[in-house]
């Protein structure tokens, strides 16, 4: 968490409602393994880190609601009575987003004010986006006592980005921000909505994020479009979603659909099953095992799925060349956004640098380097 940002909303807030705020701090995720398999009931390993997003909120008695994003200097002021999803793209469609589904469940929010700033880099993959939802639904659960439980929260921030924003996400990035344990990643089961945790302590080796600091229009259109293949597929199949489907089954309707939707949907069964596997490997502290299966989930990305692009490709292959290098592949919706990598640590900031390098004479343009923690989750800062 980010004493900078806390003391920053909060000093402004102070300043300009001249009154003392709630804080908030929610965080956003990383994703070890199981990617794009979330909204299929599937299984993904993600975990909080310690990048995020700080709001101060608090009642208003002036008749309407005003909500500030310091980072982009913007502010909106709006009535609880006449909301309505603003022009795509509207940072401002996650608050309104949120605060539509909490009064489509019945409770009573009244007139607030709220101002919030992040640290998670914009388009990296790392939800940013899911971070804001759970900041404005957890605020405004403490400020109107309205007695929701975090799984409700969540389910909350997904309909708002389903609603409001025109993205069919899946639950994972929500749940990781809100359910996010310090120092461990959550296996987490899509179906269910139940994780088991795993301590994270890879000893000589640990995670560290390289940004292309590219994203490329195609990430919500095409998106949306995968969803709808798998949902197409499964039906097809008389499951409710992939997980229920093994390769066996769809190998039985081959013939029914096109070969891209057949690899996207085996993609998906195979990257469950690695999803799994990679829970193993932590267990048995086999990081070899877990670099091989976070290399065969990009694999899946970049060649089923084709959800990846050169950018990211350039960057997994860097980090085969270099021995100190278990694992790496795509992280997050994809066309752009970071690289997970996990190396020795001996060796991070040399591969860093030579990634780096490397990158900016493939494509006269810079990546950054993130060197992240395992953190809570949304949580009331005192």
């Amino acid at each position: 968490m980010s004493a900078i940002l806390i003391k920053d909303v909060k000093e402004k807030f102070i300043k300009t409602f001249e009154t003392e705020p709630i804080l908030i701090f929610s965080p956003g995720r990383i994703n070890i393994i199981g990617e794009h398999v979330d909204y299929n009931g599937g299984f993904v390993f993600p975990a909080a880190v310690d990048k995020g997003i700080a709001a101060a909120i608090q009642k208003s008695d002036q008749g309407c609601c005003t909500a500030i994003a310091l980072d982009l200097e913007s502010t909106i002021e709006f009535e609880l009575d006449k909301l309505k999803p603003s022009k795509e793209g509207s940072w401002e469609n996650y608050v309104f987003g949120v605060v539509a589904e909490i009064k489509n469940r019945n409770k009573v929010v009244g007139d607030f004010n709220i101002i919030f700033k992040g640290n998670i880099p914009g388009g990296a993959g790392m939800s940013s986006s899911a971070a804001l939802e759970n900041s404005v639904v957890f605020g405004l659960n403490e400020l109107f006592d309205l007695g929701l439980t975090k799984t409700e929260m969540i389910l909350i921030s997904q309909k708002a980005e389903h609603n409001y924003v025109g993205v069919n996400c899946g639950i994972m990035d929500q749940y990781a921000s809100m359910f996010g344990i310090k120092n461990n990643a959550l296996l987490l089961d899509c179906r269910t909505i139940e994780s088991k945790p795993y301590e994270i302590d890879f000893k000589e080796h640990q995670l560290i994020l390289i940004n292309t600091n590219v994203k490329h229009s195609l990430s919500d259109s095409a998106y949306n479009d995968r969803r709808s293949a798998c949902e197409s597929i499964a039906t097809l199949l008389g499951v409710d979603t992939l997980r229920e489907a093994s390769e066996e089954d769809l190998e039985k309707i081959i013939d029914k659909v096109t070969p891209e939707n057949y690899q996207k949907a085996l993609f998906v069964i195979q990257e469950i099953a690695r999803t799994q596997k990679a829970a193993k490997a932590i267990e048995d502290n086999d990081l070899e095992k877990l670099g091989a299966l976070i290399y065969g989930s990009h694999n899946g990305l970049q060649h089923q799925y084709k959800v990846s692009c050169n950018e990211l490709d350039f960057l997994v292959d860097q980090a085969k060349k270099n021995k100190s290098v278990l694992g790496a592949r795509m992280m997050g919706g994809g066309f752009g956004g970071c690289t997970i990598n996990l190396i020795e640590k001996n060796e991070a900031n040399a591969f860093a640098e030579s990634a780096a390098k490397a990158y900016k004479n493939k494509f006269d343009k810079e990546c950054s380097v993130y060197f992240i923690e395992l953190a809570e989750g949304t949580h009331v800062v005192q």
